[in-house]
């Protein structure tokens, strides 16, 4: 494993976009001459099931492996799924969350209760709360949550704007580009206003 390379953990539920979004981040990752490993999809890529996946990035990436305590990163599209995987986040690690919460099937049928004050607790882990769905109404669709969590993690690492903009404009749909360009950027101007607020 480099001591250069980066482990980004993204996790969700199916629907969220959660495989869109890693595929970006390699392709990002790639044209900026990175080498990447990507992880199998774990979990049950359907609606309302829980999907996670690793991508490892940097000049030298040994393994795709990320056991508990290696995320450089932890991403996630909901609350609960954050603190489910909260773990695999480093001691240094940053969590960008955002603040949606979806009720898993095992909750909706009363088998195991919700967390309480899931907020909260994540704000305790120092994760970045993030009105991903409010942001991406804004773009034009809650659909690109994804691309605005994507546009958050962005500013935390080496790659330069114009990068990101030629992979989404490449990946998705032309009739979605420019959505998803607008979620990029409301995602990023998120972060560096709360950066330069807590600086």
């Amino acid at each position: 494993m480099s001591d250069s390379a980066k482990t980004i953990l993204l996790c969700g539920v199916g629907g969220q976009g959660t495989i869109l979004a890693a595929d970006l981040l390699a392709r990002a990752a790639i044209a900026s001459g990175d080498d990447v490993k990507l992880s199998e999809i774990h979990g049950m890529a359907q609606r309302g099931g829980a999907v996670t996946t690793v991508v490892r990035v940097g000049r030298a990436v040994g393994t795709m492996v990320a056991d508990i305590g290696d995320a450089d990163f932890l991403i996630s599209f909901e609350t609960t799924e954050a603190l489910r995987n909260i773990a695999y986040l480093k001691q240094d690690g940053i969590a960008i969350v955002s603040d949606e919460t979806i009720k898993p099937l095992t909750a909706l049928t009363g088998r195991v209760p919700m967390p309480r004050g899931a907020r909260k607790t994540l704000s305790g882990f120092g994760a970045l709360v993030t009105p991903a769905e409010l942001l991406a109404r804004q773009a034009g669709s809650v659909k690109s949550v994804n691309v605005v969590l994507l546009g958050v993690l962005s500013t935390f690492l080496d790659y330069d704007e114009a990068v990101w903009l030629d992979v989404i404009r490449g990946r998705v749909p032309e009739r979605f580009v420019d959505m998803n360009l607008k979620a990029f950027s409301l995602g990023r101007s998120f972060a560096r206003d709360r950066a330069g607020q807590m600086g």
